[in-house]
């Protein structure tokens, strides 16, 4: 696995980056894949709470998570992010387990240290239409907020992209936009 790491407020020993690597190899098992890549990204906040966000890239699959650990504990925050991307993959195995087969990869062993209930469906409880109107991301935000949602789906008047709006839980807005596949 190929790692990248970002600071942001604080500076990173190599003690650190070592036991993230070993944290994160564990993961190793259920990718298969020398092309996975792990984004990790360190930061403190005011009241010393220490930050990691844990992006995973492999086989197809894309994998997040944030966590925070009080007083300047890194380990803990890459412990509990490690943790938390583990128990996604098995809450989900089966259909993770369907995808890497289909790409040629063994499916997820299952871990003995989590005993997670894997989920057997995604229940949609409902289905709204609407149509995507052309707007700069400033009128999707406007409109975001005069509905009280957490996310805005509208169609880019720049460029005819389609793209999402949305809140961030740090504060702010998280602008997503795609391409389109040919």
């Amino acid at each position: 696995m190929k790692y990248t790491y970002t600071c942001k407020k604080v500076s990173l020993s190599d003690s650190i980056k070592a036991y993230t690597e070993k944290k994160i190899s564990k993961l190793d098992r259920y990718f298969g894949d020398e092309n996975a890549s792990a984004s990790v990204t360190f930061s403190v906040e005011k009241n010393h709470l220490c930050s990691v966000e844990l992006t995973i890239r492999g086989s197809g699959t894309l994998l997040r998570a944030q966590t925070e650990a009080p007083d300047g504990d890194m380990r803990g925050a890459v412990d509990a992010a490690v943790g938390y991307i583990e128990r996604q993959i098995l809450k989900n195995k089966t259909r993770l387990a369907k995808k890497l087969r289909s790409e040629g990869f063994p499916p997820p062993a299952p871990a003995d240290d989590f005993e997670v209930a894997e989920e057997k469906e995604f229940p949609i409880v409902r289905t709204k239409r609407f149509s995507v109107k052309p707007m700069s991301a400033e009128e999707a935000i406007l409109q975001m907020n005069l509905l009280d949602h957490n996310f805005f789906v509208f169609r880019s008047s720049e460029d005819d992209s389609l793209c999402i709006v949305y809140k961030r839980k740090s504060g702010g807005y998280g602008l997503i936009v795609t391409d389109e596949e040919q």
